[in-house]
């Protein structure tokens, strides 16, 4: 199983990517199975999605997509601005091919500066996904600066969270993964 973190902040603060670290490191103690890999759209440059087929963009972009493409399951982190997702996050989905992502699994996590985004993850990221025919898990982690330390590491109950949301996207990996659930837009 190739599980992939995807790492939507762009901001030198490095609160999404220590909890998805956190998870990945739980994923991989699931079994000798799991293959873990860390995409951070802080460290990748990706072109703007502008229609184009993905054979024309850049070098960097095709192999951030081919990353996503060849994944059997995400942990998809994000911060949240102005309620949603970020705007990097938001173009590396533009640039991948829907019918790509039909049957794989994600796990969601987010952080915010206060607990009043939330919802974010429930109302713009798992409809993203819907889009795509993943699987998402039904449990999310929101952390908001209260649930990390002093030091910046997660608290107890949030390291707690992390690791169940990564063992549980492994597990729906494994009973459902690459199979497509439900109708598909009928287009």
């Amino acid at each position: 199983m190739r599980l992939l973190a995807i790492c939507g902040s762009v901001a030198p603060s490095r609160r999404t990517r220590t909890l998805l670290e956190l998870a990945l490191a739980a994923a991989r103690s699931a079994g000798a199975d799991v293959e873990t890999a860390l995409l951070d759209l802080h460290d990748t440059s990706l072109e703007l999605c502008d229609g184009r087929p993905l054979e024309a963009y850049s070098p960097v972009t095709q192999a951030a997509v081919q990353q996503v493409i060849a994944a059997d399951a995400f942990l998809i982190g994000t911060p949240i601005y102005r309620a949603a997702y970020t705007g990097a996050l938001k173009n590396l989905f533009d640039l991948t091919p829907r019918e790509q992502l039909v049957g794989k699994v994600a796990g969601l996590l987010a952080t915010g500066a206060s607990e009043h985004h939330f919802l974010a993850l429930e109302h713009e990221l798992r409809p993203l996904l819907s889009f795509f025919r993943c699987h998402t898990v039904p449990g999310v982690v929101y952390a908001a600066p209260r649930h990390f330390n002093a030091d910046g590491s997660p608290g107890e109950a949030l390291a707690a969270a992390v690791r169940l949301l990564a063992e549980d996207t492994v597990a729906l990996c494994r009973a459902i993964g690459g199979r497509a659930a439900g109708p598909d837009l009928l287009l």
